[in-house]
């Protein structure tokens, strides 16, 4: 029987790039056998899917390392991830960074003998018993958890075998490059007794990949958010507080203030309708909403259900209280689109693993809307959304930063969603159509839409390459019903409205995040906390120093005046450290004349204006919002 190899072969798309095969969108193994009517696809490493064979491959090169080198180790599971690969061990120590040089040392030499990936199955009982025969007890736990009547299969890399799925390359020898970054302890539920690490790695076709990543990697922590904020003071964590909860200084806060004032003046002057609604509500409004049957392990619950006779929970979204604006009167088709915004400070119950300074945290603040229209404005609401969205991402300067993902539901996992597939399918038609004629460039992501509804997913990396969700446009059709939220047509029927629910800006935090990384804390001025430092270049100058910063502060601009007893060129890198856009250097001649020495953060010294001359030059940059 031909192979997935023997096809791509005969048909000319095999060449040294190819390291796995993709058959009805799935990757596969090159061995895998196929018919002669089977289309074949070759998947390269610059394929995400070959990526992910190509990583998941390296993790059982770690493994196998493992066991030649500490047998007594026990492995756990070893997947491929966004930037390498991971594999979980039990062990009774700490992973030392000589015991990392020693396994990555390992992995070449297991890279240099070539081994041959080959795949078997087994029955569950034969199964249990190999991983029984070779103390993999983690292993045995995963088998007992397949499903009856799904395969059971391995891969032997000589005398290594684990428990997986695959797919994977061919050989090892297909790594050419493999380093290991890290190790780390993991505290597992039931693992009192018992030490787990997790150990990191990356590895590429060429070594000039790999060094290519690693000078990368090295610029990408120069721009880290979590080291830039903390640097300029923009915020802070405390561990008595709590994961996942940031302090959010007065930098950063003013920030954020800017943000949020700018947005809900923008959505102001687009027609919404700015409400204020509660942190906390009833579990009887999660039930009507769905958000208890299908969201609540992500929620925080106050009280017992077997205890107490009212159950809180902090809201993990706006959704189901600003519905209640609508609900307060009767509506008529001519009251509709009804656009509703709000400031909204939400909870969600992360894992403790994805916390990630200020990109993904459990109270965070969003530019929240939702709009309930009639059937025939849904295109234009959408387009509404879209256009907001864009002319901000513009202005912020993210623009080329974003992808466009339509997020739908898996029919295969219909206990996840509310509605049924023919309503689920006919609104995701909907979407797909509104999308195609409005020339959105996306990808399509089963099972990430929400439980109500399909989505428009915005997705942005921050500097290390981690994709995260920064704005979200949702097309709901049945939440309205739940609540009975009705409008009276023009045929004098009660009719439900769609609800598109939408992010104009995403999360504050997030977003904070993003501009840190992508001006690498240099902020453009109408964002900086801190516009202007003016500089005395001694005492003797310090109450001219004074009085222009007051003329800036009276006029709205954001300023201080650095009095220290320190050398001017001291009072210089300290304001560039801080990466204030604007020094004014003023002295005898400055003040003389009343003018002030400018030296801008990007241009350096632009010489001596009058302060008039540079306080208006500087209100226009901020009114433009120059980026």
């Amino acid at each position: 029987m031909k192979t997935a190899y023997d096809v791509l072969k005969e048909s000319g798309k095999l060449d040294k790039n190819v390291i796995a095969a993709q058959i009805d969108g799935t990757a596969v193994d090159l061995t895998t056998p196929v018919n002669d009517t089977t289309e074949v696809k070759p998947l390269t490493f610059e394929d995400q899917e070959g990526k992910n064979v190509f990583w998941h491959t390296s993790a059982h090169i770690l493994a196998d390392a493992v066991k030649r080198l500490y047998p007594e180790f026990k492995l756990m599971i070893g997947p491929a991830i966004e930037n390498g690969f991971f594999y979980d061990i039990e062990t009774d120590r700490g992973i030392t960074t000589e015991m990392l040089q020693a396994l990555e040392a390992e992995m070449k030499k297991i890279v240099k003998e070539n081994l041959k990936e080959e795949r078997f199955e087994l029955t569950r009982e034969e199964a249990i018993n190999l991983m029984k025969e070779r103390n993999e007890s983690h292993k045995v736990d995963l088998i007992a958890r397949i499903p009856e009547g799904e395969t059971i299969s391995f891969y032997k890399q000589g005398d290594f075998i684990d428990l997986c799925r695959g797919p994977h390359l061919f050989s090892t020898g297909a790594v050419k490059a493999i380093r290991l970054t890290q190790a780390s302890a993991l505290f597992l539920e039931g693992g009192e007794n018992a030490q787990f690490q997790r150990i990191y790695g990356i590895s590429f076709p060429k070594k000039a990949e790999l060094d290519d990543y690693f000078v990368r990697l090295e610029e990408a922590r120069k721009r880290d958010h979590n080291k830039i904020g903390r640097e300029l003071e923009l915020f802070t964590t405390v561990d008595y507080i709590g994961q996942g909860l940031p302090i959010l200084l007065p930098k950063g806060a003013r920030i954020i203030q800017l943000l949020q004032r700018f947005v809900e003046d923008e959505e102001q002057r687009r027609g919404y309708l700015l409400t204020k609604t509660p942190f906390l509500a009833k579990k009887d409004l999660y039930k009507i909403s769905g958000h208890w049957d299908h969201y609540r392990d992500s929620m925080f619950i106050l009280g017992d259900e077997t205890k107490d006779k009212e159950v809180f929970a902090l809201r993990p979204m706006t959704c189901p209280f600003q519905f209640q604006t609508y609900l307060v009167a009767e509506r008529s088709y001519r009251d509709l689109p009804m656009r509703l915004n709000e400031t909204s400070t939400l909870f969600r119950n992360e894992s403790s693993g994805e916390m990630h300074g200020l990109i993904r945290v459990r109270q965070f603040t969003i530019s929240e809307g939702h709009i309930a229209c009639r059937p025939d404005q849904v295109e234009e609401e959408f387009r509404g959304c879209l256009d907001l969205i864009h002319y901000f991402l513009n202005t912020l300067g993210l623009e080329n930063d974003v992808t466009y993902r339509f997020s739908k539901w898996d029919e295969k996992k219909k206990e996840k969603y509310v509605g049924s597939a023919e309503e689920w399918n006919a609104v995701q038609t909907l979407m797909k159509g509104i999308l195609d004629r409005l020339g959105v460039k996306y990808v399509e992501a089963e099972g990430e839409a929400a439980f109500y509804g399909p989505k428009l997913d915005i997705q942005t990396r921050n500097v290390y390459g981690k994709e995260d969700t920064l704005i979200t446009v949702q097309i709901d059709f049945l939440l309205a019903s739940r609540f009975g939220m009705e409008y009276t047509d023009a045929d004098g029927k009660k009719k439900n409205p769609y609800v598109i629910h939408r992010t104009s800006i995403g999360c504050y935090e997030r977003t904070l995040a993003l501009l840190i990384e992508k001006y690498a804390g240099a902020f453009p001025l109408w964002l900086a906390p801190e516009q202007v430092r003016v500089l005395p270049v001694s005492a003797l100058y310090q109450d001219y120093a004074l009085a222009v910063a007051k003329k800036l502060e009276e006029a709205g601009i954001r300023v201080a005046a650095d009095t220290r007893n320190e050398k001017i060129g001291y009072k210089i890198r300290q304001a560039e450290m801080q990466k204030t856009p604007y020094m004014l250097i003023v002295g005898e001649k400055e003040t003389g004349s009343n003018t002030v020495s400018v030296r801008a953060r990007k241009e350096g010294d632009l010489g001596a204006v009058s302060v008039d001359e540079f306080l208006a030059k500087a209100l226009q940059e901020i009114a433009t919002r120059k980026k």
